[in-house]
C-alpha cells in the first residue's frame, strides 16, 4: 500500500526537509523542467530501474499531474518501497525547477 499527498502539503514538507523524489515522467519532460535533487526514473523503465532504490528510504514520487506517478506508486509499494504519490505532480509545483540532467 502507498501513501498520496496533495502538492501543497508536499511543497511545504520539501521546504522543510531533504526528501528522495522520484520523477516518473519522460526523460524529455525531465529535462525541460524538474525538482532540483529528484532522480528521474520514467515510468516506461521502471521495471528495469526500481530495484535500484534502497527499501529503507521512504520516496515521493512525481510525474506531470499524478496519473502516471499513481501507477509508478502501486508498482513501487508492490516491491515493498515506502511511496508517497504526489497528486498534482509538477504542473500545479509553484516552487524552483531545474533544467537539464
Amino acid at each position: 500500500m502507498y501513501k498520496s499527498m496533495m502538492i501543497d502539503e508536499f511543497e511545504q514538507l520539501e521546504k522543510r526537509n531533504e526528501l528522495a523524489i522520484v520523477d516518473v515522467r519522460e526523460e524529455d519532460e525531465y529535462v525541460s523542467g524538474h525538482i532540483k535533487g529528484s532522480k528521474n526514473m520514467a515510468l516506461s523503465q521502471l521495471q528495469e530501474t526500481a530495484t535500484s532504490l534502497d527499501k529503507t528510504k521512504p520516496y515521493y514520487i512525481i510525474c506531470h499531474s499524478g496519473g502516471r506517478s499513481q501507477m509508478a506508486s502501486e508498482y513501487f509499494a508492490s516491491l515493498g518501497y515506502d511511496v508517497t504519490n504526489v497528486m498534482g505532480g509538477m504542473s500545479a509545483w509553484r516552487g524552483d525547477v531545474v533544467n537539464g540532467l
